[in-house]
């Protein structure tokens, strides 16, 4: 089943025999590392299997929030969302962002008391968040009917154009010096002397100082075959898009049931809110361990099952040799199947919510999969084992809105500038050190 319509990003012909930095995939985490390596004056290829955005950075919400986030994303959020103010002037392309406010709702009075509790976690850094009820939340949902006891609205937080972002950012980085490079896949590191010392890639070998792993979905696999370990799991969600409609709500809404986006061409994205579809695979159980709290924690709303990636994934090499066909080039774009179940009952929720729906309809459909850790928190770090690489992957559902924020994180630690946050929660070592490590819901 083809997935959303990305606008196109035509590949470089040339590999580089050598270049200071090499970004391995093509989302929006890798575009924006890319991007930002690109404008300090480095010289940079950006190698991607399949075509820029063509995974979950085309296949998610649209959502650019601060709100509901682990608060130790949050100061690196900030800064991401003053980065997409400017996107548009600085890439010279359309992005669709746009700052429209992110409202949470309750219905009951104990969610209602963990947004309140949420919110606090934003007063440090002067960020705007209130709760609304009654007449002030019924003005920015026209023509809703839901029974809300209140919701947490956040006016700062926005949305933006998953098939349009990515694209567009690392068309600047090719603007900027950058080298892009699509359906070409980074088989392996090319290591000397203990640190890295290039890529090998399908097309050959590039000479580099340094390697970005900005793989998604796909970064485990990378990083084992070259003796790192990633904990890092797949979680599918199951998004549509709707034909416009004049009317519904400019404000991006998470209720129960359901969750939905106003879309630049008038219509809207909904997905479900509360049912993400786990299959189990060989990895479930060699990462149960790590992943327990994380499972307790979300254990409502994730839907377990059996289907085809058991065989799928239990039938990928994990170790190859730089000369032998890969994992990365037998499946250029994951394009998972979505939920019926989960296109059925958002869609229904959706449309008894707003009763304008019912004068749209399901223009597409699609499923993506996220990139999970044990703690819900990307990893953004150097890897001290392997001096010269470095990893930016594992953003669990968060990657889209913080793209540019991670990318600018990426390139400081990769040039040793001083970090634009403290990214010592992200670092790949807390899953080795001894550190507790679950997520943190901020409440």
């Amino acid at each position: 089943m083809p997935g959303p319509t990305l606008d196109p990003v035509q590949s470089d012909m040339r590999l580089p025999d050598r270049t200071d930095a090499v970004v391995i995939g093509g989302g929006i985490i890798g575009a924006s590392t890319a991007l930002e390596l690109a404008e300090r004056g480095l010289s940079v290829l950006l190698c991607e299997k399949g075509q820029i955005g063509g995974e979950q950075s085309s296949r998610n919400w649209g959502w650019v929030r601060q709100s509901m986030r682990d608060p130790r994303e949050i100061p690196l959020m900030l800064e991401a969302i003053r980065l997409w103010e400017g996107l548009e002037a600085r890439t010279g392309r359309r992005t669709g962002y746009r700052k429209s406010g992110i409202l949470y709702t309750s219905s009951s009075a104990r969610s209602v008391d963990q947004r309140a509790r949420w919110a606090e976690n934003l007063a440090p850094y002067r960020a705007e968040a209130r709760m609304l009820s009654g007449a002030e939340l019924d003005a920015l949902l026209p023509g809703h009917r839901m029974a809300l006891k209140g919701a947490l609205y956040t006016p700062g937080d926005g949305r933006a154009e998953p098939q349009w972002a990515a694209p567009a950012i690392a068309g600047a980085a090719r603007d900027a010096g950058a080298v892009v490079m699509t359906g070409c896949a980074v088989r392996s590191l090319d290591m000397v002397a203990g640190r890295v010392a290039g890529v090998i890639t399908e097309r050959g070998r590039v000479a580099c100082d340094a390697v970005v792993l900005a793989g998604g979905a796909w970064s485990r696999l990378l990083a084992g075959n070259a003796g790192v370990h990633l904990p890092q799991l797949k979680v599918l969600n199951t998004v549509m898009r709707t034909t416009p409609v004049e009317g519904g709500p400019e404000t991006a809404l998470w209720t129960d049931g359901f969750a939905m986006r106003k879309r630049a061409d008038g219509g809207f994205t909904v997905a479900s809110g509360t049912e993400n579809t786990v299959d189990l695979v060989p990895d479930s159980f060699r990462l149960a361990r790590a992943f327990l709290p994380a499972l307790r924690h979300e254990w409502s709303s994730l839907r377990f099952r059996l289907s085809g990636r058991w065989g799928e994934e239990a039938g990928q090499a994990r170790h190859w040799r730089p000369d032998e066909i890969t994992p990365f080039e037998a499946c250029r774009i994951l394009d998972p199947d979505p939920s019926p179940r989960a296109l059925r009952a958002s869609w229904a929720a959706a449309r008894r919510a707003f009763p304008v729906l019912e004068r749209a309809e399901v223009a597409q459909s699609w499923a993506g999969l996220i990139d999970v850790t044990p703690d819900a928190i990307p990893v953004i770090s150097g890897v001290d084992s392997v001096p010269g690489l470095h990893i930016a992957t594992g953003f669990s559902g968060h990657g889209f809105g913080i793209g540019p924020g991670a990318g600018r994180l990426m390139a400081d630690l990769v040039t040793g500038a001083v970090p634009v946050v403290d990214a010592s929660a992200f670092r790949l070592s807390r899953f080795t050190d001894g550190s507790r490590v679950r997520p943190d819901p901020g409440y």
